[in-house]
This record gives C-alpha cells, sequence and structure tokens, in this order.
C-alpha cells in the first residue's frame, strides 16, 4: 500500500479532500459573481433591431451649466465596455437613425450583509457552546456596484428592456475589470429569451 493510498483510507483525509474539491472551485466563482436582473416589452421583436447609438443628453455640470466637454473614467469604460458587447450581439454604432437608444447609470454604494449562522465563537452553524457572544450575528460592511442599462426603441421613443447588475467592488469606483464583468453579466440577458418576446 502506498503513501497516498494510506492517506485515503483515513476518514478524515476522505472528508478533508471532499471539501477542498468542494469549496475550491466555488471560492472562484463567488469572486466573480454578478447579482443580474432584466425586465423588457414582450410586445417588442428584439431581433428586428440592427443599430444602436447612445441616447442623446445634454449632460451638465454640478451648477446646472453646460458639461466641461470631458468624460470620467468610468463613464469611458462603460461606454467601451457596452459598445464591445452591442458588437459581439451583431449589433452595429451609428452616428444618426439609429432602431435603438442605448443610456446607462451607474453608482457604488455601502452595503451591509448579516451572518445568520455564526454563534460569536468562530464557529458556523451552531457549533461549539460557550458563554461569549452567545447568538451574535456580525455585520459585514461591503461596497456594492450597481449599473442600470437601457435600451429605448428609438422609433416609439419608449423604453424596450432595462438590464440591472451588482457586484461586490473594492472600491469607490467601479475598475475597468469589474466594469467589463458586470456589464457583460447584464448584456449576457439581451436579447430576451423568453417564450413570451416575439421571434
Amino acid at each position: 500500500m502506498n503513501r497516498i493510498t494510506r492517506f485515503l483510507a483515513h476518514p478524515a483525509a476522505i472528508i478533508a479532500a471532499s471539501l477542498v474539491l468542494l469549496l475550491g472551485p466555488s471560492g472562484c466563482t463567488t469572486a466573480s459573481r454578478v447579482g443580474v436582473t432584466n425586465d423588457f416589452d414582450h410586445a417588442v421583436n428584439f431581433r428586428a433591431y440592427k443599430t444602436w447609438a447612445w441616447y442623446p443628453q445634454q449632460p451638465k455640470d454640478a451648477e446646472n451649466g453646460p458639461a466641461k466637454g470631458y468624460e470620467s473614467f468610468l463613464d469611458k469604460r462603460m461606454r467601451a465596455a457596452v459598445a464591445a458587447e452591442m458588437a459581439a450581439k451583431g449589433l452595429t454604432e451609428v452616428t444618426s437613425a439609429p432602431d435603438i437608444y442605448v443610456a446607462y447609470s451607474a453608482r457604488v454604494e455601502d452595503k451591509q450583509q448579516v451572518s445568520p449562522y455564526y454563534n460569536g465563537l468562530g464557529y458556523p452553524y451552531g457549533y461549539g457552546y460557550g458563554y461569549y457572544g452567545r447568538g451574535y450575528q456580525p455585520v459585514t460592511q461591503y461596497k456594492a456596484g450597481t449599473v442600470v442599462i437601457d435600451i429605448i426603441d428609438a422609433r416609439r421613443k419608449e423604453l424596450a428592456w432595462r438590464g440591472t447588475g451588482q457586484a461586490q467592488v473594492n472600491q469607490n469606483t467601479i475598475d475597468e475589470v469589474e466594469t467589463h464583468r458586470i456589464v457583460n453579466g447584464i448584456l449576457s440577458t439581451y436579447p430576451p429569451q423568453d417564450n413570451n418576446a416575439r421571434r
């Protein structure tokens, strides 16, 4: 019996190996998880849309005057990420008479998460017995980046589709990698595949 066979013969070793296999991949996927929701007009034929443009608007500064004429880093990241995803879907960006307009909003907020499975002793799920902190539920503080992408029917001037994505971010802005990750998650649900969507 070789060393590996002897190791795997112990029940504790089998449990440890199972936990490594179970928790290893899930640790990677948790870091890249994006919560995505969407809603859309079920009467719209999304396959008829071939061209798009950014929603026309006159941006204003903090004093309600004309904007300074430059874009923020986040705006550049958002526009690049959306343009890449739309191109991958076969939609062509145009400067006039598009089928749809695209608009977005993005923000970073402070969030809290309460763990219901903690007894204050460092043991989850109620294991361990002691006096200190019994029933204590720790609160985790984190930052969440939320992005909303709207697709507007240019001819009817009506909202056709809205996608929302949220993910944990590391700072007060959404960096380039996180922007592409969130936008990809949102637009992966466009065009809608619901059975009620027209083909």
